[in-house]
């Protein structure tokens, strides 16, 4: 099964948003250790602008402008760090898509990369901060890694979640040096960073996706 890359986004922005529905409770729960409880309704109402109330209006005229519009949508409706960070990704990617209709993996690979780099500046924090990107750096580090060697989408994509799922275990004793999780000191650590999860936990329902839809075409 063939899709242009427009409708590989749209089908990658709607998988996230099921993680984010889906997990809605848990992502606060997670938070509310030693946060402020809002992330997992902060990504839901997010994902729930771009998804449900506003994708028919989204500009589909390539996928780049797709993408700003992801993050307009988002940033528009989801305040503080994670409207900001979130939506600078998407804004970052979109913006390194450019006018292309059509992108290949080295695209991909630039933009995640220009994602993550706004997610850096954005959310001022680093490798080893214990925030997200300690999941999300390692993950699209080994998909690209994969995909270099030979590997298939999908292969990259289990490589990708198994990384990112063993980085929220490696994490959880550090003590946290962003977010309000920053201001507990050493009670944040041994918990689990709710950004991290959600990253890994987005990346194992992609396989899921991928590995159905190999499923259908064969």
């Amino acid at each position: 099964m063939s899709r242009t890359s427009l409708e590989t986004i749209e089908l990658i922005i709607r998988t996230m948003a099921e993680v984010a529905f889906e997990n809605r409770a848990y992502f606060c729960e997670l938070d509310g250790v030693v946060g402020d409880g809002d992330f997992g309704n902060s990504l839901a109402t997010g994902f729930e602008a771009i998804t449900v109330t506003n994708w028919d209006k989204l500009d589909r005229s390539s996928p780049g402008n797709f993408l700003k519009a992801v993050a307009m949508t988002f940033m528009g409706n989801v305040g503080g760090v994670s409207g900001s960070v979130w939506g600078t990704a998407f804004l970052r990617a979109g913006v390194k898509a450019g006018d292309k209709q059509e992108l290949t993996m080295d695209d991909v690979h630039e933009m995640l990369w220009a994602a993550i780099e706004g997610m850096k500046q954005r959310g001022k924090s680093d490798l080893g901060d214990k925030t997200l990107l300690d999941a999300f750096v390692p993950a699209v580090e080994a998909f690209e890694k994969t995909i270099q060697n030979g590997g298939s989408t999908l292969d990259a994509l289990r490589e990708a979640a198994v990384v990112a799922r063993a980085k929220t275990e490696e994490i959880k004793p550090w003590q946290a040096k962003r977010g309000r999780a920053s201001y507990t000191g050493e009670r944040s650590c041994n918990t689990y960073d709710a950004g991290s999860i959600a990253i890994a936990m987005i990346a194992e329902r992609l396989v899921e996706v991928w590995e159905a839809e190999q499923q259908l075409a064969t």
